[in-house]
C-alpha cells in the first residue's frame, strides 16, 4: 500500500519496489487486495499487456497506520545501513500521507533522489491543513527543491541528521520544517513529548 501512496503503478514498478518479492508472490498479494476492496486494478489493451493498481479510499482509511509504523521504525530501529544494505529513500517519503504535517510545514516542495544508476526520483510533497500528500512527480514552481544521492538522503534523515549533502534551493524556510520533521531524532522527540 506504501508503495501506491503516490498514485497509480503498473505492475513492473511495483515489483521493482519490492525487490525480493517473486512474480507470483506479488500477484497474489495484489489479487487479493483488489479482492478485499483495497485496490483497483485496471487493465489496458496495449502490447505488451499493461495493469495499474491504485488505492481505493478504503486503503487511503489505513494511512495513518502505515504512518505510525513508519514513526515506530524511526524511532526503534533505525540506525546507519550495515554494508551492503539497501534503503528505499522513496519509501520513506511515500509513508509520509499517514503522518501528520511536520511543524510549519506549509506548501510544496520538490524532493530529488540523484541515482547514478538510474534516473532520478522525484517526489513532490504538499503540507496543507495540517496533511501531506506525495506524488512521485515534479513541479515547474515549487517553494522549495532539495537535491541529493541516496547516502545524502540517508545520513539527512538518520541518526545525525546531517544535511551537508543536500543542495536546497528556494524557501529554505520550508525545506527545512519538512526535514526537520522527518529526521529520525525528530520522531525519537516526538515520540518522548
Amino acid at each position: 500500500m506504501r508503495d501506491l501512496v503516490g498514485g497509480p503503478r503498473r505492475f513492473v514498478e511495483l515489483q521493482r519496489t519490492l525487490p525480493g518479492i517473486s512474480t507470483e508472490q506479488l500477484r497474489s498479494r495484489l489479487n487479493r487486495m483488489v479482492a478485499d476492496g483495497l485496490l483497483t486494478r485496471q487493465r489496458y489493451r496495449e502490447v505488451p499487456p499493461r495493469v495499474d493498481y491504485e488505492l481505493t479510499a478504503r486503503a487511503r482509511d489505513l494511512l495513518p497506520v502505515i504512518g505510525a509504523l513508519a514513526r515506530w521504525g524511526y524511532q526503534w530501529t533505525w540506525s546507519d545501513p550495515r554494508s551492503g544494505e539497501a534503503v528505499d529513500i522513496g519509501a520513506i517519503f511515500r509513508s509520509l500521507p499517514g503522518l501528520e504535517a511536520p511543524k510549519g510545514f506549509r506548501g510544496v516542495v520538490q524532493l530529488i533522489v540523484s541515482r547514478e544508476t538510474d534516473d532520478d526520483r522525484v517526489y513532490l510533497v504538499t503540507g496543507k491543513k495540517g496533511a501531506v500528500t506525495v506524488e512521485e512527480a515534479s513541479a515547474d514552481s515549487p517553494a522549495a527543491t532539495v537535491r541529493g544521492s541516496e547516502a545524502a538522503w540517508i545520513d539527512a534523515l538518520g541518526p545525525e541528521a546531517s544535511r551537508t549533502g543536500l543542495k536546497i534551493t528556494g524557501e529554505q524556510a520550508i525545506a527545512a520544517a519538512l526535514l526537520d520533521g522527518l529526521s529520525a531524532p525528530a520522531a525519537r522527540e516526538a515520540a518522548v513529548a
